[in-house]
C-alpha cells in the first residue's frame, strides 16, 4: 500500500484542480478521510485476527477496497453533502470517486496479495499492469529507515508529481478562463 500521506493526493489534487468554489474546505477534509478510510480494514494486524482474515472478503485490502464500498461511500455523500453545502449528486460523486482512488493506488504497488476490487462478484485479487509504486512499510521506524524513503520516493515520482501536474493545470486553465 502507498503511506497514509500519499492517499491523500487525489483529493487534493482535485481540489487544486476545480478550486474552492466546487471544493470547499469541508468537502475536501471529508474526502481526505474517504480516501484513507478503506485502510481501516487494517486494524486487524493489531489483533490474533490478521493471520485469518488476510485475503478474505473481511481482511485488508477485501469489502472496504471494493468498488462496492465506494458506492456505499457515495452514498453516504448523498447525506453528507449538507456539510458544504453541496447538492446530493455532487456529495455522491466525491467521496465515492475518494474513497476509490485508494484501491486503484494500492493496485499500483509492487507487493500485497492485490485488492478484491469487485467482491462479492469476484473474489479474485487484482493489480494494475503497471505497479511502479514500491509497498509501504507499516512501521514508523521502518518508514524512516532507507526502504521507507525509496518508498516516499517512489511515491513523489509516479503519484504526487502526476496529481500536482494535474493539479496545476486544472489551477491554471481556471485561472486563465477567469482573466479572459
Amino acid at each position: 500500500m502507498p503511506t497514509v500521506f500519499t492517499h491523500l493526493a487525489p483529493p487534493i489534487a482535485a481540489a487544486l484542480a476545480l478550486g474552492s468554489a466546487r471544493v470547499p474546505p469541508r468537502m475536501l477534509l471529508v474526502g481526505m478521510l474517504a480516501a484513507v478510510l478503506p485502510d481501516l480494514d487494517g486494524l486487524a494486524y493489531l489483533t490474533q485476527l490478521s493471520s485469518s482474515l488476510y485475503g478474505s472478503f473481511w481482511g485488508h485490502r477485501g469489502f472496504t477496497h471494493t468498488l462496492g464500498f465506494a458506492v456505499l461511500m457515495g452514498v453516504l455523500g448523498l447525506w453528507l453533502c449538507r456539510l458544504w453545502q453541496g447538492k446530493p449528486w455532487q456529495g455522491f460523486v466525491w467521496l465515492m470517486a475518494c474513497t476509490l482512488s485508494h484501491p486503484l493506488l494500492d493496485m499500483m504497488t509492487s507487493g500485497g496479495a492485490g485488492i478484491a476490487l469487485f467482491a462479492p462478484l469476484s473474489n479474485a485479487r487484482e493489480f494494475l499492469p503497471w505497479r511502479p509504486v514500491r509497498v509501504s512499510p507499516i512501521s514508523a521506524s521502518q518508514l524512516l529507515s532507507s526502504r521507507g524513503a525509496a518508498v516516499l520516493l517512489s511515491e513523489f515520482q509516479y503519484i504526487w508529481m502526476p496529481l500536482l501536474l494535474i493539479g496545476l493545470s486544472g489551477f491554471a486553465l481556471r485561472h486563465t478562463r477567469i482573466s479572459k
